[in-house]
């Protein structure tokens, strides 16, 4: 498991005294309410301490303490925002940080082999998985509570019932 969980990646500096646009990475866009601090990674992780907050449209707007002019913080663009995994939040039931699911196995229930997740897409009404290195190429497979049955991050292996999903592997008519 990873060590650190992304939580937003600076878009742009915004205004001349240090504030920086991002992007949350995050269900809860109110979530920077509750960080002091968050990390920037180059060689190693940076801790850049949070002096204000604001949101605006989906997105939050940070000063950091030290970087108050917009010179200080122009080499954040693009930097993702990261923190230690004990300042995540502690999830709902059958529900999985993508850092997490990625890499993981995916098989059916009788042992098929179909690949890795690659990617999570979130769609809004449910979450897809990107399948990669499976004998039958790119599948993508609904994060459906019927299709996705269990969930091992331990043992980084998802497993899959596709008997209601007609169409979804590449071989089927």
């Amino acid at each position: 498991m990873q060590e650190y969980l992304s939580v937003g990646i600076v878009l742009k500096p915004h205004g001349l005294r240090g504030e920086v646009k991002v992007k949350p990475l995050t269900d809860d866009e109110r979530r920077y309410d509750c960080l002091n601090c968050v990390y920037v990674k180059n060689d190693e992780f940076k801790e850049l301490s949070i002096i204000s907050r604001r949101y605006n449209k989906g997105f939050v707007y940070l000063r950091f303490k030290g970087l108050e002019t917009i010179d200080s913080v122009t080499n954040l663009r693009n930097k993702y925002l990261w923190i230690p995994r004990h300042m995540a939040r502690k999830l709902p039931a059958d529900t999985y940080f993508i850092a997490d699911l990625l890499g993981c196995r995916v098989e059916t229930l009788s042992g098929e082999y179909l690949g890795e997740i690659a990617d999570v897409q979130e769609t809004g009404s449910n979450d897809v998985y990107i399948v990669h290195g499976g004998p039958k190429g790119e599948i993508l497979i609904p994060a459906l509570k019927k299709v996705v049955v269990e969930v091992d991050i331990k043992n980084k292996l998802v497993r899959v019932d596709l008997t209601d999903m007609e169409g979804l592997l590449p071989d089927e008519n």
